[in-house]
Order: structure tokens, then C-alpha cells, then sequence
């Protein structure tokens, strides 16, 4: 793995983990005042559901950077080892074309609710912004998910 694949993953994988980190907390302090003190935190389903979109989404990239994306194997195990780069970069083709339909849907649908406005019900916090987020974390796994397997095919073809 080159140095430059691992430092991107770690920074996707350290964003992820604030967020995760964030999402715990906020937890933590909306259990601790609904049962201790009977007052919960303003808004934390709300920012529950934004935090963990930001989760999901972020860690799009990092799995297609890693080329670990779940598959289940009942017929390409048995194939025979040089057609699976081949295999690898047409599944890559495939998975970076619907990711990117993908990306592109999330960002039309992104920007008609920032046309009227959407926002979450108790914070009134915009949710446009979060879809625009998803949105670009989709288009950068759709190239991810394009380019790692073609630059793997591209490596072992070059010896």
C-alpha cells in the first residue's frame, strides 16, 4: 500500500472517529439527563441521525480507498487467478458508474431541499448542507472505487 493510499485513510478514518466520538458523547450526556436529572438534550435525535448519515457516508471513501467493500464470492473463488484483476477492474467500472448516478441523485435531491429550505424540525439546523456532504463523499468512493482496482490492474500488467 503506497504512502499516500494510507494517509488518506487515516485521515478518513480519524474524521470518522470525531464523529464517532461525537455521537458517543452526545449520547452519553442526552441518557445521563433524561434519567438522572429528567431534562434531555435539545435535539439529539436529530443530530444522531446527522452524525451517523456523516459516519456512513464518510466511511464510503475509505472503503473503496481500501478495496474492502463487502462481496460474497460463490462463483469468482473458483475462477482462475489471472482473470481476477480483469474481474476486479470491470467490477470497479461497474460500482464507480452506480456510485457516481448515485452522488449525483443525492446532490440534485440536496439541492431541492436547500431550495424550500429543509431543515430539521427542533434545531432548525439546514439539511442541504449535510446532502451536498453525502453527495461529494459519494463521488469521491465512485472514484475511488474506479481508480484503486484500474491502478492495481494497471500495476500487475506492468510486472
Amino acid at each position: 500500500m503506497s504512502a499516500r493510499r494510507f494517509d488518506l485513510r487515516t485521515l478518513l478514518a480519524l474524521m470518522a472517529g470525531v464523529l464517532m466520538v461525537t455521537l458517543m458523547g452526545m449520547t452519553v450526556v442526552d441518557v445521563i439527563g433524561r434519567y438522572v436529572f429528567n431534562a434531555p438534550l435539545r435535539g439529539a435525535a436529530e443530530l444522531t441521525e446527522l452524525l451517523l448519515a456523516s459516519v456512513i457516508f464518510l466511511g464510503l471513501p475509505a472503503v473503496a480507498l481500501a478495496d474492502e467493500h463487502v462481496t460474497v464470492d460463490l462463483v469468482t473463488d473458483r475462477l482462475p487467478d489471472w482473470i481476477q484483476p480483469w474481474r476486479q477492474g470491470l467490477i470497479g467500472i461497474f460500482s464507480g458508474a452506480i456510485l457516481a448516478v448515485v452522488a449525483w441523485r443525492i446532490w440534485i435531491y440536496a439541492a431541492q431541499i436547500g431550495g424550500y429550505g429543509g431543515a430539521t424540525t427542533t434545531l432548525r439546523l439546514p439539511l442541504a448542507p449535510l446532502g451536498y456532504f453525502c453527495a461529494a463523499c459519494t463521488a469521491f468512493g465512485a472514484a475511488l472505487s474506479l481508480g484503486v482496482p484500474l491502478w492495481d490492474l494497471y500495476r500487475r500488467r506492468k510486472g
